[in-house]
């Protein structure tokens, strides 16, 4: 099994109430999970946000904590809610109606990856997949909480930035943004999960950047923007999907070789989505 759930890195100084997270990120595939999987190492990585952690690494530079998956999404799937099991994959489960998620085999405990190409042979029993759970998705889960309610009794509010990539391909069927396809998909759940004013600080950062952004579609957020975003109760979550194809060869699932580049081109954006948390009174002394 992976090792850790997670890494957290913070700040010298906690200076702004946004937090950085990335769900799907984790990369730490044990051996004994290959083996039992049916596909190989290439195959069964495709359900991967790789590298948003070292896309998002700069964050703590500028005042914010990043937290990191490193248990891989093909074995426990972060960005789901711990009671998402899927019959199809889970010995011992009563075959109910599922939401469709986990009927499509993207439960918490994933039954394939990119494609809806399957990861095992069989079935896993219900005792591994509740182990998975608390060994894993809990302590993340935990973790974001406490972050949260820290920046709440700290800051007075919570904005909660969920990180994530998308295939290209995903954006194919979606309507193009002054006649382009966008980079950037911000998910707020239509309104739901986070306060107008903060979604339009976050899409000005990447448009000043010269991203080009959408809303909503094809991804309005999940399981982590559903519950941690209370925006009446200054608890706002945001989730970020960026094109995959401007930072990595997706085939073969590589950096491209102006990765550096890109990354510091979102550093500017990192830093202006942490200013949005940042008291009135920091900001003047820093100007």
């Amino acid at each position: 099994m992976p090792r850790e759930s997670y890494t957290l890195q913070l700040p010298l100084t906690r200076s702004t109430s946004v937090i950085f997270a990335s769900p799907h990120s984790g990369s730490d595939y044990s051996e004994e999970f290959l083996r039992r999987a049916h596909l190989d190492r290439l195959q069964i990585r495709t359900s991967e946000d790789a590298f948003v952690d070292r896309l998002f690494a700069t964050a703590t530079g500028h005042g914010a904590p990043l937290l990191s998956a490193q248990v891989p999404r093909a074995y426990v799937d972060l960005n789901r809610g711990p009671d998402e099991l899927d019959p199809a994959l889970i010995d011992g489960l009563d075959r109910k109606a599922a939401n469709p998620r986990v009927a499509s085999g993207l439960g918490v405990i994933p039954r394939v990856v990119a494609n809806g190409r399957h990861i095992y042979h069989g079935k896993i029993s219900l005792q591994e997949a509740r182990q998975r759970v608390s060994r894993h998705w809990r302590p993340y889960h935990d973790q974001i909480q406490m972050l949260v309610d820290q920046s709440v009794t700290r800051f007075g509010e919570s904005i909660l930035i969920d990180c994530h990539s998308m295939p290209h391909e995903a954006l194919e069927n979606i309507g193009a943004v002054n006649g382009q396809r966008p980079d950037v998909v911000l998910g707020d759940r239509f309104g739901a999960s986070a306060g107008r004013e903060v979604v339009e600080r976050i899409e000005a950062a990447f448009a000043a950047a010269g991203f080009r952004v959408s809303r909503n579609m094809p991804f309005a957020g999940a399981y982590v923007a559903q519950t941690y975003g209370r925006p009446a109760h200054g608890r706002h979550a945001v989730q970020i999907e960026i094109d995959r194809s401007l930072y990595m060869d997706e085939a073969r699932i590589e950096e491209r070789p102006d990765f550096e580049e890109f990354r510091r081109a979102l550093d500017g954006v990192i830093a202006d989505i942490a200013a949005i948390g940042r008291p009135a009174s920091t900001q003047l002394a820093a100007e």
